[in-house]
């Protein structure tokens, strides 16, 4: 098996972006645990290239279909239709490596969104912008036969998402076992846009015309909801990184909810929201107890405090998002 920087050669060679007997210069940039990515320094200037990898970066066992890597380059292609300036330029892709070339866009003009969050930056209008941006394309795809029929990744997302966060939650927590597979069960069986899967703020640029997303490897026909719980989700955790900004955070939540439910007008609003509502307690209890913990809540005491918050709403769910924010709120409170 080639070294990975000689398959990206392959690749880029494939692609007709390089002659294989001259590779450009490569340097590989820190990014996620399910992809190794590359800066390569081509004469009309960067990119960066993505590849798949079968086994994820992380301390639990955990497999995913490299195949994946198709359908984030395709998730990006329809997104890109839809709101142009919300993806980074893309370039060319490469089946047989499970990988894609996209445009290198230079840190100084678009700050990762999680990069902000850590140093306690909470701008209501960037959660505002994500939600608008979300919501649309959401809306655009909603309802399409060939979206759905072009990502039919219903194996891929439970993989990735639904059995490491929720399944494997569900198996450190057996009295919620229950409840948490009614949640698997509702997620997998709602079919309504092209959902992203991964919008975090380690997967959002701030860029000049307004947050760009990235790493849309979850890219799944199904519920809109997903993603907005998966986003509200680190929004509280980061309260734990960042106490100081924590009544940020807190407004940030609002805002981001706010202006996506603004934008729902495929299903009735307060349907996406009591799903995203059930589902949100259930993605921040896996964030301390799933297979991919966030690496920012280590102390025993702050797990602790998710897990109290999340297992009394996991056993009632509430059908307003706010509730949710209040109950962590609360709880912050308590034990500050």
């Amino acid at each position: 098996m080639p070294e990975p920087d000689a398959i990206i050669v392959e690749a880029l060679t494939r692609m007709g972006l390089v002659q294989a007997q001259a590779p450009p210069p490569m340097t590989p940039l820190p990014g996620g645990v399910s992809s190794d990515i590359w800066r390569i320094d081509l004469p009309a200037g960067p990119v960066c290239v993505k590849r798949a990898l079968p086994r994820l970066k992380v301390a639990a066992h955990w497999e995913a279909p490299v195949e994946r890597n198709r359908y984030e380059w395709e998730w990006m292609c329809e997104a890109g239709r839809i709101v142009p300036s919300s993806v980074p330029p893309l370039v060319a892709h490469d089946i047989e490596a499970g990988c894609f070339a996209m445009g290198f866009l230079a840190p100084e003009d678009h700050p990762l969104w999680k990069t902000q969050l850590r140093d306690g930056i909470a701008r209501e209008t960037t959660a505002r912008a994500v939600g608008e941006r979300l919501a649309a394309i959401h809306s655009a795809t909603a309802g399409r036969a060939d979206v759905q029929a072009r990502f039919a990744t219903d194996d891929i997302f439970h993989a990735i998402r639904l059995e490491p966060y929720l399944v494997a939650t569900a198996a450190r927590h057996p009295d919620l076992a229950d409840r948490l597979q009614a949640i698997v069960s509702r997620t997998a069986g709602t079919k309504h846009v092209l959902v992203h899967g991964d919008i975090s703020p380690k997967n959002i640029l701030i860029g000049p015309d307004g947050p760009i997303f990235l790493d849309a490897e979850c890219a799944w026909f199904g519920d809109p909801a997903f993603d907005l719980a998966f986003c509200l989700n680190h929004l509280l955790l980061k309260c734990l990184w960042s106490p100081a900004a924590t009544a940020a955070f807190l407004r940030s939540f609002d805002a981001l909810a706010e202006s996506y439910l603004a934008g729902v007008d495929w299903e009735a609003r307060a349907a996406v929201e009591e799903r995203a509502a059930h589902l949100l307690p259930g993605l921040f209890l896996a964030r301390v107890d799933g297979k991919s913990p966030v690496e920012y809540v280590t102390a025993e005491a702050d797990r602790e405090r998710v897990r109290l918050t999340a297992r009394p709403l996991i056993r009632k769910p509430p059908a307003a998002l706010a509730a949710v924010r209040e109950a962590w709120a609360e709880r912050l409170r308590r034990t500050a």
